[in-house]
């Protein structure tokens, strides 16, 4: 679920809120309880949670169509 930006139509306060993409309730400001408006264009975070993420499913060693040309000639062995 992702994380939106939201400013108060009243008081001009900011603040986040976690929710699911296809909720569509209006959102109260937490200070003056008046009708919060979605901020556009505030990005998104993309959270890769687990160790090594990157390496066990993405990154390929530089020598594994090669692996005679690793100069440690360790980084391409299955152990």
């Amino acid at each position: 679920m992702p994380t939106y930006e939201y400013r108060c139509r009243a008081c001009g306060h900011k603040f986040d809120e976690f929710h699911q993409m296809n909720d569509t309730e209006q959102r109260k400001c937490p200070e003056c309880g008046s009708t919060a408006e979605k901020l556009i264009g505030t990005g998104s975070g993309i959270i890769f949670k687990g160790a090594g993420f990157h390496a066990t499913d993405y990154a390929k060693p530089k020598c594994a169509d090669k692996p005679d040309s690793c100069p440690s000639g360790t980084c391409c062995r299955n152990d």
